[in-house]
């Protein structure tokens, strides 16, 4: 489980220790797929208790960021047998042309949020914890939650790093089940999950935006890789 002496990119659960003299329950949120040109943004949830952070998280477990996408496939199993439980919510390439990314963040979230209460979760009292600097989700809820911001949450805290993770590798196979049924073979979503690689633009001008691509962003983004061709959004 959690190692004894974490290292500088190691999580800790000191915030999570914390919150929970407060709270039955944490829960981190983290997003994926925010700079993506082609697919859905993920939004993971993972929820926390007392039992969780007493047995400490489990070895290897970091911010998805900071892994190799094999090490990520590792230690998701690990991440999702350690938390109470698990969501990941999804918004398509469509719904981010139509309303945006920061609702569709929102959107995302609430539906993870809703998968957690519907496995017994008591998101209405828990205290949540969201990686960045900007509350995008409070504006968005009918009913208001405890939510803390945090910058690095995911790097910083365990529970924030687990849905990093698990909701990276969901994901990622997402777009590579894309690439894999022959119809988005062109795009190399099997290497690039839909972020902006010089692959994924060379097709793109070969063959045009596929169904699965968020249009609104497609000029600004091929502006920006003709400008600074340098500058390839890492997946």
């Amino acid at each position: 489980m959690s190692p004894a002496t974490p290292t500088a990119v190691d999580p800790t659960l000191a915030l999570e220790r914390a919150l929970l003299g407060r709270a039955p329950v944490v829960i981190g949120i983290d997003e994926v797929g925010r700079g993506a040109i082609a697919g859905p943004v993920a939004v993971g949830a993972c929820a926390i208790g007392a039992r969780e952070l007493t047995a400490g998280f489990p070895a290897g477990l970091r911010d998805s960021k900071l892994l190799t996408a094999k090490r990520r496939v590792d230690v998701e199993p690990a991440a999702r047998a350690w938390v109470t439980a698990a969501g990941v919510g999804l918004c398509s390439a469509t719904e981010i042309d139509e309303f945006g990314i920061i609702a569709c963040l929102a959107a995302a979230a609430k539906r993870a949020l809703a998968a957690l209460h519907e496995v017994g979760v008591p998101v209405a009292r828990a205290a949540i914890v969201l990686d960045g600097s900007h509350d995008w989700l409070s504006p968005a809820l009918e009913h208001p939650l405890d939510v803390s911001v945090r910058p690095k949450a995911d790097r910083d805290c365990a529970v924030v790093s687990a849905a990093s993770v698990i909701a990276k590798v969901e994901r990622d196979a997402l777009m590579r089940s894309a690439h894999e049924s022959g119809e988005y073979a062109d795009y190399a979503w099997h290497s690039n999950v839909g972020y902006g690689s010089p692959a994924h633009y060379a097709a793109l001008a070969a063959h045009g935006a596929s169904s699965l691509h968020r249009r609104t962003w497609l000029r600004a983004a091929a502006a920006e890789q003709t400008a600074h061709p340098e500058r390839v959004v890492s997946a």
